[in-house]
């Protein structure tokens, strides 16, 4: 009996920790399009690194700058979506690796349009206050070997 216990509290835990990635990844486009600045940097570690196309952000610091930038506030001012697809999770004690895909979606004279893919994979840590991104990539879904290796990193575990 208590073994089974033990199996089944493991397997909750397992569930309850692959809920919060999941979220997480997915809280992130509704955060960054409300110009939510500290909850987007409290997705990552206070050294987290956020790594697309040639920027590569390595604080929250850098994530709060990001997000309150001019580039970015015109982004949301004029209407975007970062849209991130289901994330596929793998869990190792308090590591883990989710990969998807996104797409950024904009907002013009009444038409909205994908103006760009891409391929992301995140590594996260178990920390006191909840899973938390140590490390994202991001590469634009153009074909190159680079991005679509993102995706598959993890997948056949």
């Amino acid at each position: 009996m208590e073994q089974r216990l033990a199996a089944l509290e493991a397997r909750v835990q397992r569930l309850e920790d692959e809920l919060a990635i999941t979220r997480l990844v997915a809280s992130y486009g509704p955060l960054v399009d409300a110009g939510e600045a500290d909850a987007v940097a409290a997705l990552w570690t206070e050294d987290g690194v956020y790594d697309v196309e040639g920027w590569s952000m390595s604080s929250r610091d850098d994530l709060r700058a990001m997000v309150r930038s001019e580039g970015h506030q015109h982004l949301i001012t004029g209407g975007c979506s970062h849209f991130l697809g289901p994330a596929h999770v793998v869990i190792d004690a308090d590591t883990a690796v989710a990969v998807c895909e996104s797409i950024l979606v904009r907002h013009r004279e009444g038409t909205f349009s994908v103006r760009r893919a891409g391929a992301n994979r995140f590594e996260l840590i178990r920390t006191p206050e909840g899973w938390r991104v140590v490390h994202r990539k991001t590469r634009v879904l153009d074909g190159s070997e680079e991005a679509r290796a993102l995706l598959v990193a993890e997948a056949t575990r």
